[in-house]
């Protein structure tokens, strides 16, 4: 297993059963080119680990979990495709929801845009109380592209999608259970605690046991991934839209990929009308 070679998230095993994979890109865990290309490699590497049970997921900022796209970086993104024939980021989300072993979201922070969708392609997502959930893209003139839109109705039903993707706010770990965007939201301090209980429990169980409970559940609730396809292709195109480009620029002179109030509050500054809107 890699422990030095990962740009944007370091991997540590407490045993063979049981890892963590911590995001840490300085300063507010931006989703980049180079992670879409990492991503896959580490999903290879669990794959091939014939003992991992569990990956607990985690980050190294308190604020942000896993953020959005760097927007500026667009046209970076890489066009591979991984070993489902798909673009990297469904690959990386269609193999993790079907990897034989558990995956748990332990979210403290922000989680919007990519940074959401690839959440929401793990298998268990506890927040703390003082998490933030967004899918900020319909207010930047896009849509989610990463699965968001085959993944959210699943959990907490068509209105309730059509209210996160369309209001494209910022939600509260509380509010966050309450739709099913997450399993549960828990105090702060009770939140490392709770998730190494389950997470340890989780691996002393039969991998074979694992695996099939995956299996069967998939079987009705995983999205396909040609369905992620669809809305990724729409994203990628919806950058050339006269409202992208309008609105991409007025986010970018607001302080978007940037440390700042912008991105720390950015449900409430997208609510906002541009200035070329007044």
């Amino acid at each position: 297993m890699k422990t030095d070679q990962w740009s944007h998230f370091s991997v540590t095993a407490d045993d063979e059963r049981l890892w963590r994979v911590t995001f840490d890109n300085p300063p507010i865990n931006l989703v980049t080119p180079e992670m879409l290309v990492e991503l896959p490699e580490l999903i290879d590497e669990m794959t091939a680990a014939r003992e991992l049970r569990v990956v607990v997921f985690d980050s190294a900022n308190p604020h942000y979990f896993l953020n959005h796209y760097d927007t500026s970086r667009v046209a970076e993104t890489p066009k591979d495709l991984g070993v489902t024939g798909y673009p990297l980021t469904i690959d990386t989300s269609t193999r993790l929801t079907h990897l034989p072993v558990a995956s748990i979201a332990k979210i403290r922070g922000r989680v919007r845009g990519i940074g959401s969708e690839l959440t929401l392609a793990m298998d268990m997502r506890f927040a703390s109380e003082r998490a933030l959930f967004g899918q900020p893209e319909t207010a930047s003139g896009n849509l989610p592209g990463g699965g968001g839109l085959e993944h959210l109705p699943r959990l907490m039903g068509r209105a309730r999608a059509l209210e996160v993707a369309l209001s494209s706010d910022d939600y509260p770990g509380q509010l966050a259970e309450r739709y099913g965007w997450v399993n549960r939201a828990v105090d702060d301090k009770d939140l490392d605690t709770f998730v190494d209980t389950l997470a340890h429990r989780i691996a002393s169980y039969d991998k074979e046991s694992i695996a099939a409970v995956k299996q069967q559940i998939n079987r009705h609730t995983a999205p396909s991934p040609e369905d992620m396809l669809s809305s990724l292709e729409i994203y990628m195109s919806s950058f050339q839209w006269p409202g992208s480009k309008r609105r991409s620029a007025a986010a970018l002179a607001a302080g978007r990929n940037q440390p700042g109030d912008y991105e720390m509050r950015m449900g409430h500054h997208l609510g906002r009308p541009l200035d070329t809107d007044t």
